[in-house]
């Protein structure tokens, strides 16, 4: 890591959290809501999912639109349990990492996400020993919260701006290389692991 870093951003999904996108395409299925796979990607979400995770539409509205796709009446639950398939869990190891890089960095989260999926992720992936999703990062910046996505550059301007942090002396690590490719441009260093990498060998 070159010595000039002084902050650190974090993406969620696929860096963090793990994920099983077919898990949860197989359970929206099973729903039997049809065409699924065109708008759920990994990395960046389609139709009325999008709009969900850039909170253009309420968790209320998205399951209403999820009803219309299946055509058949179909609970809050049913549907709250389906998307949340996608969402596996935060390997201990990566949750004992990032207080050990609180100690030497400015940790940030910038997650393109949605309320059903973060309200799930705070009750079940950030409880871990004694701490706290807040306990974790400096700030958390949401798509959903700030109405807006990456990769479109105003959502990496409106951290900046937000956090008043040097681009030069900040690192964002994003499974994303579209989302990388647009931090760059801002003078961001990044880096794209794989999936389910273990990407401690960065510290």
């Amino acid at each position: 890591m070159d010595k000039k870093i002084k902050n650190l951003v974090f993406d969620f999904g696929g860096v963090l959290i793990d994920l099983d996108r077919q898990r949860c395409l197989d359970n929206f299925e099973r729903l039997g809501m049809p065409d699924v796979p065109a708008m759920l990607d990994v990395c960046h979400q389609q139709g009325f999912f999008l709009q969900h995770e850039k909170g253009l539409i309420d968790a209320a509205e998205f399951r209403e639109r999820i009803r219309e796709q299946i055509g058949k009446p179909v609970t809050d639950a049913e549907i709250d349990a389906a998307w949340n398939s996608f969402l596996v869990g935060i390997p201990s190891y990566k949750l004992d990492m990032l207080l050990e890089l609180r100690q030497h960095y400015v940790v940030y989260l910038l997650s393109n996400t949605n309320d059903i999926h973060w309200e799930w992720s705070v009750k079940h992936a950030f409880h871990y020993k004694s701490f706290h999703v807040e306990d974790f990062f400096e700030e958390i910046f949401l798509s959903y919260e700030m109405k807006m996505a990456k990769p479109d550059k105003e959502i990496f301007q409106c951290l900046l701006e937000k956090t008043g942090i040097d681009p030069q002396e900040t690192f964002f690590i994003d499974d994303s290389e579209a989302n990388c490719l647009m931090a760059q441009s801002l003078g961001i260093s990044t880096y794209t692991p794989k999936a389910h990498e273990d990407w401690r060998h960065l510290f």
